[in-house]
């Protein structure tokens, strides 16, 4: 008899998706609050037919890299529109968002004398920094203080790399970009993960960036089509330059095989969508504004951060355990989540989507109750 694998005790368990707002957990249907599924479009029918198509027209993969025989057309499609969307001169496109600044730090190094990490940077980002071939220290989350200090005694000749988050996973806080730019040398650079931010923040969703207002002369913009856009891969938003740079020296272009084609044709779906989805992220953050008036309301200490994420303060093991019981007993899927370095002791973190309907919301902040 064949035995399933059933994975292992400290792996997260799995949950298949019942519609945009539901999980099947050990058999039951749960209400979810939790991903990075920022506008639902992963379940998107539009995504899945441009998916159906691309995959008639492509096939499922060009099964070799882009630098050889692999270089779609369907590629350079969905680059121009990317750059397009996020207002770049290029983009390049990578098989998933965490290859993203790891290519793009692949093509600078050597070029910097100086690497500066947050501590609570993604582990993409961080493993980026080891690319550049140069010393890599971390400043204090999102102090632009601390990173002063460790640009001064960079020298004056430094020519340094900020490597951070745009906006942050773990609470939807995001990285004080003005602030760094305006400690910045004229050789100095900032290269942004911006996974989560990217679709979600700024006026028309070009990120970070765009709702900080900060320029992209000094910024590389990394993001991931797999959170926002609902469909998968990654890219960086990127000068011709810097382009250029990436096929000739990173390893992660040359030696990886690209997106599927299929995926590619569902990102252009998704890019469709987000070019006009003004009333998404209106719906969104009015959902996320009301979710979060309503638990403060009820004693809940709520942080006022960008991105579309409550984080709940830390708590002792006898409430996690209490407040998971509440919220499966309310028919809710508990988010409590580890995130190395930010909460490695774990937090509810709460994730809001565009597509939660009022009594969803209303049933979260309920079983939630008062702290």
């Amino acid at each position: 008899m064949r035995t399933i694998y059933a994975g292992h005790m400290d792996e997260a368990p799995p949950l298949a998706f019942i519609d945009d707002n539901e999980v099947l957990y050990q058999g039951r249907r749960l209400l979810y609050f939790s991903g990075c599924d920022y506008f639902r479009l992963a379940r998107s029918p539009k995504l899945k037919a441009a998916t159906i198509a691309a995959l008639k027209q492509n096939g499922l993969n060009v099964a070799a890299s882009r630098a050889t025989t692999g270089n779609h057309k369907i590629y350079a499609r969905l680059e121009q529109e990317l750059a397009f969307f996020f207002g770049t001169d290029t983009a390049v496109l990578l098989p998933d968002g965490y290859l993203a600044p790891l290519a793009a730090a692949q093509a600078l190094a050597r070029e910097f004398t100086h690497a500066f990490t947050d501590e609570f940077a993604h582990g993409a980002v961080l493993d980026a920094a080891r690319q550049l071939q140069c010393p890599v220290k971390s400043y204090p989350h999102r102090d632009a203080a601390g990173l002063k200090k460790l640009l001064a005694r960079a020298g004056p000749r430094a020519r340094p790399l900020i490597l951070t988050d745009g906006m942050f996973a773990h609470d939807g806080s995001t990285a004080p970009l003005r602030e760094y730019l305006n400690l910045l040398p004229a050789a100095g650079r900032i290269l942004v993960d911006d996974a989560h931010g990217a679709g979600v923040l700024g006026a028309t969703g070009r990120g970070t960036l765009e709702e900080q207002a900060a320029g992209r002369r000094q910024i590389i913009q990394c993001a991931t089509l797999s959170k926002a856009f609902g469909a998968y891969g990654g890219v960086v938003l990127a000068s011709h330059d810097l382009r250029l740079k990436i096929i000739a020296r990173s390893r992660v272009f040359t030696g990886t095989t690209p997106l599927p084609p299929p995926l590619a044709g569902a990102g252009l779906a998704a890019l469709r969508i987000l070019s006009n989805g003004k009333r998404l992220r209106a719906k969104l953050f009015t959902n996320l504004s009301y979710a979060r008036t309503r638990l403060r309301a009820a004693g809940w200490v709520i942080a006022e951060t960008p991105g579309p994420i409550i984080r709940l303060a830390p708590m002792e093991d006898s409430r996690v355990k209490a407040l998971k019981s509440r919220l499966l007993a309310a028919g809710i899927y508990p988010p409590y989540l580890k995130y190395s370095g930010a909460s490695a002791g774990g937090i509810f973190r709460l994730v809001i989507s565009s597509g939660h309907r009022r009594d969803q919301l209303d049933r979260l902040i309920s079983a939630l109750g008062r702290p």
